[in-house]
């Protein structure tokens, strides 16, 4: 098969694209035809820091297509289902072997590309606000990087939650379209003071919850928090030193909470939630934005398009397309 290999971490032209061997169908997993495979942030993040375990590694955690073979000891999954996927490697290929419990059928009415985009974003900021930050009607978050994938996910799952958002981005021009998913309030953050804008808009007493992907703003984020409020911080998307003073966070008796979802999505009430999300998203009443896609054969140039930080939604790429 054809596939998006790296044998050294660096920038995205370490990425090839190149024959290599087929993966084998587990026999407790499915062989799938990716027709569609999401640029997550943490691919971007392997692909510049990770020394991979072997030479002509495959990168990606999220893909979606059709199953073309069923391990002997999966039951509930049949070939020519169309399901998507997540794992720690092996999206940016023509096929991908994955465990049959990191799948989920995709609902008619979801075109691929969604559904190869959904289960990270969509489960992380669930998780995040409500399992991590129990979120309640009535309440106000903070979701810093708006725009970004998780970002966009959480608006809109806070909105329909019946919580006031507010979000940070880079740039007030991304603010309508925000807006039109459930954002309150946008704060751009290159021209004002993020934790004075919070002040104001919470008539002082900070908001109860912050979702933070960025890493470099948890300083802020806990500065935007009213006492005994929630800050959960899931990545590093800024790549700095997750170094803060926690001795603020003590004295307002503030909670803080990690998230990393790998270890996360196949648990059984997050699997179900992935599911339902899927549903939603179908039926049109959830958004999963597509910014651009490109060709596997491009995929360095996808990689480099995805760390231009000037996107709105996901970047995908499309093994059919080259």
């Amino acid at each position: 098969m054809k596939a998006a290999i790296y044998d050294h971490p660096g920038p995205p032209d370490v990425l090839r694209y190149a024959d290599v061997p087929d993966p084998v169908c587990p026999s407790d997993g499915v062989l799938i035809r990716i027709e569609a495979a999401a640029i997550e942030g943490g691919d971007l993040i392997n692909r510049a820091s990770t020394p991979p375990p072997h030479p002509a590694f495959v990168v990606g955690y999220a893909a979606a297509g059709e199953i073309i073979a069923v391990g002997e000891n999966v039951k509930n999954r049949h070939v020519g289902q169309k399901v998507t996927s997540f794992d720690l490697a092996g999206s940016h290929a023509e096929l991908r072997a994955v465990t049959a419990s990191r799948t989920w059928p995709v609902p008619e009415g979801l075109d691929m590309p969604e559904a190869a985009a959904l289960p990270i974003a969509f489960g992380t900021a669930h998780h995040c606000l409500f399992a991590r930050g129990g979120l309640k009607r009535g309440e106000t978050v903070l979701i810093q990087a708006g725009a970004g994938g998780i970002g966009l996910a959480a608006i809109q799952l806070a909105h329909l939650a019946g919580a006031t958002v507010l979000a940070t981005v880079s740039g007030i021009e991304r603010a309508e379209r925000l807006v039109e998913l459930g954002l309150d309030h946008a704060i751009d953050h290159r021209s004002a003071d993020v934790v004075d804008t919070v002040m104001r808009l919470t008539e002082g007493r900070g908001v109860d919850l912050v979702v933070d992907p960025v890493g470099a703003t948890l300083q802020d984020s806990l500065a935007a928090l009213r006492p005994e409020g929630c800050l959960v911080f899931v990545g590093n998307a800024g790549g700095s030193q997750l170094s803060i003073d926690l001795w603020p966070a003590l004295q307002a008796n503030q909670s803080l909470f990690g998230v990393f979802m790998g270890t996360q999505l196949e648990k059984p009430d997050v699997y179900l939630t992935v599911s339902r999300i899927l549903q939603l998203a179908a039926t049109g009443d959830l958004k999963v934005i597509v910014d651009r896609t490109f060709p596997l054969a491009t995929a360095a140039e996808a990689h480099a398009y995805a760390e231009s930080n000037s996107i709105l939604g996901r970047v995908v790429i499309v093994p059919a397309g080259q």
